[in-house]
């Protein structure tokens, strides 16, 4: 049976109602299942499909908690040599994820190896080429600051082995190659005499040419050509301006020479400049043209072009990684990696704006996990910062369990707003003891506001209470946890901020009319540098709520519980050894019901990341 969920507000003129199934809205406080053990001293495995996660329509989520992307970088190579494209994307600085294609060359299909592909640092961007022209491809990435390292493959074509060769390469005087770190550079032989080309894109819209003086073997040295290859000088389609910059050079057209396709921090869709010349001699003097030329491709800007043969039918298809420029970012924190297929006739389609399916809600996500609809299992509430589709609000998009308390599985159900309000931060608990949860909702103000449930335990509707508005001291971007901590039988509020610190606020009601108190608004003197998220769950497993805090460097903090005598005490924090993303949002949960706490997260690139409890294997 469909359930209703109905979000109201009081103090606003409009009312907002979720009409489907309640799906999602998570207990970021409150003790876990008596039979959970604990997570201090377990080993936590990183999955990104650990169990089914299917959308609306009931397709299947590859990848539903690789973590989101923001930026991403992507670039296809056969990596394996065993004949088909594999896909890089680097999202964060220093890290390059590896998505291994166990396909076919005519029909690919990737799965997620590596968050940080073979623990390589490659700075803010990175460029797999062949260097050293030996045969398999190299690693070029950013040496901070602005210039360009070289890993070279020590192992073969099928196995490659990356090892760091030098931290910056250099001319052909020994001086050191600056490349801008906004930019990413190319290598090839544009002009087919042996000797590789390097390209390097400048904020002024120009390219730096360069050309090897060595032949195979080794790191080249390369000797500086001009500083306006081509006299190119690329601008904004509205003015003079120009920034940092991405470029591919391929033969589009099949024509023998390569062609050059650029992507600028002002440029909202891809520019081509059409190689007119011939192998041995290019000519690239023509004014840069929208690509492709069939449809009107816009983005938020500074998009990373790609070519491959995804299909296997002998042409170029197109991949865009938008990097998000003058066009406000917020539009494409979610659909963010394009994929334009080129049909028969030469003209491109849009397959898809999110090509590595994921959950993936925009930028600084917030789960949280409950029974809303009392089906006796743990639905998940999802939340944003922006919405990239309505940018007035931020939105909690809604996961139902559709399977069972050992065996989850989720279904989008929707998503629910309240205009004019930004980062999201739910908590539950059933405040009044009527039987039902009720909601505190964290937001990027400096408060947290309480929203009775009027409904039931299988059909919420919340109405907020403004009496009951909590208004931090200092400090916004709240995000309340709720839980008894102080072992007295009622609820109370533990809320970060943006700040790193912790409000904690007692009840000094009861369980039935909660009065919070505020005790402290540097509870413990903890700072965590900013955004700190706390979370509640018994981790070391001896009947009380130990406290765990996120924050926006990544990772975890935690304060074991050590209450005893009607006194709250807490230990001084540890950090904890968990794979974290930045502006991390931990929740610990049994979500598998195997007797151990899991552990999720939400984070800057918008989507989530699983860690599975495997100390009981």
């Amino acid at each position: 049976m469909t359930k209703e969920m109905v979000v109201e507000r009081v103090r606003g003129v409009s009312i907002f109602a979720f009409c489907t199934v309640v799906a999602a809205c998570g207990v970021r406080a409150g003790p876990p299942s008596a039979a959970a053990t604990a997570a201090v001293g377990s080993e936590f495995g990183r999955l990104v499909d650990p169990f089914p996660v299917v959308d609306s329509a009931g397709d299947r989520i590859d990848h539903p908690f690789l973590g989101g992307f923001n930026l991403p970088r992507p670039q296809f190579l056969d990596i394996d040599d065993d004949g088909d494209s594999d896909l890089f994307v680097q999202e964060n600085s220093g890290s390059i994820i590896f998505f291994e294609n166990i396909g076919s060359p005519i029909a690919a299909q990737f799965r997620w190896r590596s968050d940080k592909y073979q623990n390589l640092d490659v700075g803010e961007w990175y460029r797999f080429v062949d260097i050293d022209q030996d045969g398999d491809v190299d690693l070029l990435g950013e040496e901070p600051f602005s210039f360009v390292r070289v890993y070279l493959n020590e192992g073969t074509r099928e196995l490659p082995e990356f090892r760091l060769a030098t931290d910056t390469l250099r001319d052909a005087n020994g001086e050191p190659i600056f490349s801008d770190r906004q930019n990413i550079p190319q290598v090839s032989d544009i002009d087919c005499d042996g000797m590789l080309d390097l390209f390097v894109g400048r904020l002024t819209g120009t390219i730096t040419h360069f050309e090897s003086v060595t032949g195979a073997g080794g790191v080249p040295s390369f000797a500086h050509v001009t500083d306006r290859f081509q006299n190119i000088e690329i601008v904004a389609q509205f003015g003079s301006a120009h920034g940092a910059n991405t470029m591919a050079l391929v033969d589009f057209d099949r024509d023998g020479d390569e062609d050059l396709f650029w992507g600028d921090f002002f440029e909202p869709g891809v520019l081509l400049v059409e190689n007119r010349g011939e192998c041995g001699r290019p000519v690239l003097t023509g004014s840069p043209e929208p690509f492709p030329r069939n449809m009107v491709f816009e983005t938020s800007g500074y998009n990373a072009p790609v070519f491959t043969d995804i299909d296997g039918d002998e042409d170029w298809d197109l991949f865009v990684g938008v990097l998000g420029g003058a066009f406000n970012i917020n539009r494409s924190t979610r659909d963010n990696f394009y994929f334009l297929e080129r049909l028969e006739d030469g003209v491109f389609v849009e397959r898809s704006k999110q090509f590595v399916r994921q959950l993936d809600v925009g930028s600084e996500s917030y789960p949280v996990f409950v029974d809303l609809d009392g089906d006796n299992d743990q639905d998940l509430l999802l939340s944003n910062k922006i919405d990239p589709d309505h940018l007035r609000t931020s939105r909690v998009y809604r996961f139902e369990n559709v399977g069972t308390a050992n065996s989850p599985a989720f279904r989008a159900r929707g998503s629910w707003f309240l205009d004019g309000l930004y980062h999201y931060a739910p908590s539950f608990g059933d405040l009044d003891a009527d039987g039902d949860l009720d909601m505190i909702l964290g937001s990027w103000r400096g408060e947290v506001a309480l929203y009775w449930n009027t409904g039931s335990a299988t059909a919420p509707r919340f109405e907020d209470n403004p009496a009951m508005t909590i208004s931090l001291s200092r400090g916004s971007n709240t995000t309340p946890a709720v839980g008894d901590i102080d072992g007295d039988g009622d609820l109370d509020l533990m809320v970060g901020e943006a700040s790193g610190t912790l409000n904690y606020y007692v009840n000094d009601g009861t369980s039935e009319a909660p009065q919070f108190t505020l005790v402290s608004d540097q509870f413990l003197d903890v700072d965590v540098g900013r955004r700190s998220a706390p979370t509640l769950a018994d981790v070391d497993s001896d009947g009380d709520l130990d406290l765990v805090v996120g924050s926006e460097n990544g990772g975890a903090i935690m304060f074991l519980n050590q209450s005893a005598g009607g006194q709250t005490v807490f230990a001084a924090g540890e950090t904890m050894s968990l794979n974290l993303p930045l502006v991390s949002t931990p929740v610990f949960i049994d979500i598998d019901n195997d007797g151990d706490l899991d552990v999720f997260s939400g984070g800057l690139s918008g989507g989530m990341v699983f860690l599975e409890n495997r100390t009981n294997q």
